[in-house]
């Protein structure tokens, strides 16, 4: 919010015709808009906040690029921001998105001052999408997410935390954490992978999966990060932080599927042989049995 003394102007915007004031400080983003057009707000210099209604649901191309004094973002029902949305927005620091699925290429590139991002509906993030958000320090998705790609997180130099579902495929690329020099934490969505852990037949097994999760962040502060550029200026050198993290996710999988086979094996040879022994066969499947198995986790 703007402080005391400083000039407050306040716009609601309606649409692609509209012509919006160079001095314009806050943005409220009408009911009636469902998309912010391509470049509706490209380098309006004074605005400060922009909040949009439940309504919207798309951020074009550019909306906001090079709205340098742009901190505070508000927008509930947006679903996907689109290449370029916020990039050089330098002075960000609040983005409030959660019903966000999709962040496409250099979206958020450039936001220097966003610390944090909490991205709970995100399906999708796109090359660079983050690339270059020097104070970005810890960034938290939810089980929805499905994939990030190519330099989504490179040269964040302060990313120290990060929170992703286990999933196979999640990290396409081996630069997504180039430059990351401080990625030292990993973090997996609570949930069902937990519970699975927490189930397993024998301490033995949970103690070595979650010997086996953990190990990330023992790992990833040895390894090397990426940088500089090559002798020509043009390119820099990839780190190794998002290939020990893609190949840690599928020791954890390989890790969790061979212990519920154990699981289960151990259920079906013992504790099953054991019950039928003592109860009625109808009762021990119907009744018994489902109270015992490992509660479902898979790897999509």
């Amino acid at each position: 919010m703007a402080a005391e003394g400083d000039h407050i102007r306040r716009y609601n915007y309606t649409g692609e015709d509209d012509e919006v004031p160079d001095d314009v400080t806050h943005i409220t983003v009408d009911a009636s808009v469902t998309v912010i057009t391509e470049e509706a707000f490209y380098d309006h210099l004074n605005i400060v906040e922009v909040i949009c209604d439940l309504n919207v649901k798309g951020v074009g191309r550019g909306a906001f690029q090079y709205c340098y004094s742009l901190r505070r973002v508000i927008m509930p029902g947006v679903e996907i921001v689109e290449e370029h949305a916020f990039n050089f927005c330098e002075a960000l620091t609040d983005v409030e998105c959660g019903k966000l699925e999709r962040i496409s290429e250099y979206a958020f590139k450039y936001c220097e001052s966003l610390m944090s991002i909490d991205l709970p509906s995100v399906r999708i993030v796109e090359e660079n999408a983050f690339w270059g958000c020097k104070a970005l320090t810890d960034v938290t998705f939810d089980s929805k997410l499905d994939r990030i790609e190519g330099g989504a997180f490179s040269w964040c130099p302060f990313l120290e935390r990060i929170t992703i579902p286990l999933k196979d495929g999640l990290i396409t690329h081996d630069d997504i954490f180039t430059g990351c020099e401080n990625l030292d934490h990993v973090d997996l969505v609570e949930g069902e992978l937990h519970e699975t852990v927490a189930a397993l037949q024998l301490e033995e097994w949970r103690n070595e999966m979650n010997e086996e999760i953990d190990s990330i962040n023992q790992i990833l502060p040895t390894v090397y990060a990426g940088s500089g550029w090559d002798d020509d200026g043009m390119e820099y050198e990839d780190g190794e932080k998002a290939q020990a993290i893609r190949m840690w996710i599928g020791s954890v999988i390989g890790k969790i599927i061979h212990y519920q086979a154990e699981h289960q094996r151990l259920l079906d040879e013992e504790v099953a042989t054991t019950l039928q022994l003592a109860l009625p066969r109808d009762i021990v499947m119907n009744s018994v049995l489902p109270f015992l198995y490992l509660p479902s986790y898979t790897f999509e």
